[in-house]
């Protein structure tokens, strides 16, 4: 209702930072580690649950402040840059959103292409714009809906509407790779991951997970490799949190080690999206 009655803004802050503060669950042990199952394979998706009150990167991002190396030690907190739309474009082909991700902000190229912004048009000159194609950009994976982008996006269903029109115009084989991922589950009552991680389609399924679930689910393929290869190159990996690896060495080597799984990363992405099997 903040959104709506600004005045509330205040009361919704301070009712979610007590929320937060609520930390006896979090699984710390005498040591001062954080140690949680975090339940591999759980998900549909084949993504990590581990649980929202044990795991430090459960509750509110500001509270990541806890997690401190001891003396002589580092750690380094490394994530993919847009992996979701990444893999949507990679798998379906559209060279329009790879070229969009190549220019080094997707959202904007989305504004400019879309006809939404003029082709010298920036995050700085255009702000606004470029939150709206956020949010419809990345919302497009799970399907989001007109009344939903319009919501967030803080504009009317109709325009909502036709920032979702002109998004299918500019990406079309990317929305017809979308679409047939739910036809596909829908009709054949599967989907896999390009290794083979299978989702067996019940008659409750909704279309949004399934048109969301190659980005999810090869996604979570992309982090498993990410998190092997640099524990057999002796790297620490403390945990693997969705998109992103956290990672501990002695501070003389933790740019090497960073390094280390940055080389991971690319590797990962490049025999999920590129080789495949």
């Amino acid at each position: 209702m903040s959104r709506r009655y600004p005045q509330l803004e205040p009361l919704k802050e301070l009712r979610h930072a007590l929320s937060e503060l609520r930390l006896a669950d979090l699984a710390v042990g005498a040591d001062g580690r954080n140690r949680v199952l975090l339940s591999a394979f759980r998900a549909a998706t084949s993504r990590n649950q581990p649980s929202n009150s044990k795991f430090i990167f459960g509750p509110a991002v500001w509270l990541r402040g806890l997690i401190k190396p001891e003396a002589g030690r580092a750690i380094s907190y490394i994530d993919w840059s847009a992996q979701e739309i990444w893999i949507a474009a990679k798998l379906s082909g559209d060279q329009a959103l790879l070229d969009s991700l190549a220019s080094g902000d997707p959202y904007m190229a989305f504004a400019t292409r879309a006809g939404l912004a003029p082709a010298d048009a920036t995050k700085d000159s255009h702000p606004a714009i470029r939150g709206m194609c956020k949010t419809c950009l990345l919302g497009a994976n799970y399907g989001m809906g007109a009344k939903a982008l319009a919501y967030r996006a803080g504009i009317s269903d109709v325009e909502a509407q036709e920032v979702l029109r002109r998004l299918a115009r500019t990406y079309p084989a990317y929305d017809q790779w979308a679409q047939q991922a739910i036809d596909t589950g829908l009709l054949g009552g599967r989907l896999a991951t390009v290794f083979g991680w299978t989702l067996h389609v019940g008659p409750k399924a909704r279309p949004t997970s399934l048109r969301n679930f190659p980005m999810q689910a090869n996604g979570a393929e992309m982090l498993r490799l990410s998190c092997c290869r640099p524990t057999e190159a002796g790297v620490t990996v403390c945990a693997p949190v969705h998109d992103a690896m956290l990672i501990e060495a002695s501070a003389a080597d933790i740019g090497d080690a960073v390094s280390t799984v940055r080389a991971a990363m690319a590797e990962a992405s490049r025999t999920v999206l590129v080789l495949q099997p």
